[in-house]
């Protein structure tokens, strides 16, 4: 679930002229809680809760009525509870959002090869090339609309617009189960009546920052000097936000190939500078990508830290395992070695990821080392048959586990929740 602040004054026509507007983004509606009110029907209506049982482990889904009581995704399950005891709590249950999202992009699919999946339940389309056989691009998103909701029985909002930042925005002020169009030459109009949180890379600290310099909407960004952004925010990010002040997002719809990986990385609203916090973030990535190649009957050979500053500079460090491995322990060693060697950057780190590459299959002949004990996974296997039965919360690291007092989680919240890299395995993301 997106938290960016959003403009009620938004939504609302911006025209009916779609011709210069190719992009459709297709987003589901609090994916996890719909696919569960589509499994339990006699749900619909009341509070639900997708996520640690027990109240452990952080929010991975709320339904609407969930969030009229503040209820949001990455929130401590402890503290949903406080806010909505009344609520139903669901387990998260993957295996079956992966397959209904299959069915979602089975039906994208159908509309065009340029179709860009992001995450678990949501996609660009560039749609240039089926006009000619389904229509104009709003004709083509209420079809999409329709046919989603009859076939897979859960509702998706759709914007469209000229670019995808811009077609991303948009689908998230139609929200819930709606559509928008901003028309090519409404899209300055539409950007100027947002906050400036509502861009992407603008967190709670960024927007103090230039609210305290009298920027508090998109128009007064895009009237500010590019030079002065980049005294306030560094140069990266101030051209960065120049550019998504004024709506240009060069980016085309890249379908691309799959690629061999499984990955996860988290987007902060506040930036990390702890790096305790920082360490129990890629722990549990850890555990979630060891988990999804367990899952999928895999190991992976190379180990790869991602990390992002406050300034938007990314670094990748990888290194290269003797042998592939599907446990935890063996990618954290890794990952925690080369997050040593990692600085802190100035402002605190905005984005942490964990990926690992070099997949086999578990039964291809993968040599042992001649000391390794074939008993070490033991521990990481039981914990999946014990989620398997009773639920993804009842077992985490202790370090990750949620105080029985429901203080603060040792587990993070994040953002952008865990975006895969085209793996094949289904990147995760609730919206």
């Amino acid at each position: 679930m997106s938290r960016s602040p959003r403009a009620r004054e938004a939504r609302r026509s911006w025209g009916e002229d779609d011709s210069g507007t190719p992009i459709l983004h297709v987003d589901m509606d609090a994916f996890f809680a719909s696919v569960e009110l589509r499994e339990h029907p006699e749900l619909a209506g009341r509070p639900l809760i997708v996520g640690g049982t027990g109240g452990r482990g952080v929010v991975s889904a709320a339904s609407y009525e969930a969030r009229l009581y503040g209820v949001a995704s990455a929130m401590p399950m402890a503290r949903a509870h406080r806010l909505c005891p009344q609520a139903v709590v669901l387990p998260v249950r993957h295996g079956l959002y992966s397959a209904v999202s299959r069915q979602v992009m089975a039906v994208l699919g159908q509309v065009t090869p340029m179709m860009e999946k992001v995450s678990v339940d949501e996609a660009f389309l560039d749609v240039s090339g089926a006009r000619r056989r389904m229509g104009s691009p709003v004709a083509i998103a209420r079809w999409i609309r329709a046919e989603v909701r009859e076939r897979v029985g859960v509702p998706a909002s759709v914007g469209v617009a000229a670019t995808k930042f811009v077609a991303k925005l948009a689908s998230s002020h139609a929200k819930p189960d709606g559509l928008l169009l901003v028309p090519a030459d409404a899209t300055q109009d539409f950007l100027d009546v947002l906050p400036v949180g509502a861009l992407w890379g603008v967190g709670t600290k960024s927007a103090q920052i230039l609210q305290r310099r009298g920027i508090r909407d998109v128009r007064a960004l895009a009237a500010a000097d590019v030079r002065r952004l980049e005294k306030i925010l560094g140069i990266a990010a101030g051209r960065h936000l120049h550019d998504l002040a004024h709506g240009i997002d060069p980016r085309p719809v890249s379908p691309g190939r799959e690629e061999k990986s499984i990955g996860t990385e988290s987007t902060f609203f506040e930036t990390i500078t702890d790096r305790a916090h920082a360490r129990r973030v890629l722990l549990d990535q850890a555990h979630q990508c060891a988990a999804r190649l367990r899952a999928g009957d895999l190991r992976g050979r190379v180990v790869v830290l991602k990390a992002r500053g406050a300034d938007f500079v990314t670094v990748t460090r990888s290194r290269t395992l003797p042998v592939p491995t599907d446990l935890a322990r063996d990618l954290f060693a890794v990952v925690e070695q080369l997050f040593k060697a990692l600085p802190t950057p100035g402002g605190g780190f905005r984005l942490l990821g964990v990926r690992v590459e070099g997949l086999a299959r578990s039964d291809d002949g993968v040599q042992l080392l001649l000391d390794d004990d074939p008993r070490r996974g033991a521990p990481e296997r039981a914990a999946d048959a014990v989620r398997r039965r009773w639920g993804a919360g009842v077992l985490a690291p202790a370090s990750l586990l949620t105080p029985p007092t429901g203080g603060s989680p040792a587990r993070p919240g994040s953002v952008g929740g865990a975006a895969a890299h085209r793996s094949g395995r289904e990147p995760m993301r609730e919206e």
